[in-house]
């Protein structure tokens, strides 16, 4: 019995050290990939903000994107009535984007549409799944 403590006490000590070592050992990395340049435009308060969607450039103070309508605001996600559209894009990028389908994100989309449209969800779910067939049709069957 103290043999068999000793071997797994020493088998975690091991492990432990192992892993210590490995972070002692990971080289640093540069904290962006792109050059100084690209560096100092992004931290430019002058450079315009992009629209996520559509690379629009857009005002800092925007709520919506002026070219396609997208919700670029910083604060958008908080502000009561400007959320509905934040989730109504989410929402119809279920069932209108190609998207790259996994398991988590189809899930998320399950969870999700289920708590917003409750009795409904069957519905959104039709077109969902709708979406990920014409997804699987153009793509073909994933090897």
């Amino acid at each position: 019995m103290t043999i068999e403590g000793l071997v797994i006490v020493g088998g975690l000590v091991a492990v432990i050290y192992g892993f210590f070592r490995w972070l002692g050992n990971t080289r640093q990395l540069p904290p962006e990939p792109w050059g100084a340049e690209i560096e100092h435009l992004v931290q430019d308060p002058e450079t315009p903000a992009l629209c996520h969607h559509c690379l629009t450039p857009h005002a800092h103070d925007a709520r919506f994107c002026p070219e396609c309508g997208a919700a670029v605001g910083l604060y958008n996600n908080y502000l009561p009535f400007v959320n509905v559209f934040s989730e109504g894009e989410v929402l119809r990028a279920g069932v209108t984007n190609r998207m790259k389908p996994s398991l988590l994100i189809i899930l998320g989309y399950l969870c999700y549409s289920s708590i917003r449209y409750l009795i409904f969800a069957p519905i959104y779910w039709y077109f969902f799944f709708g979406n990920l067939r014409r997804h699987q049709a153009e793509t073909g069957p994933e090897t």
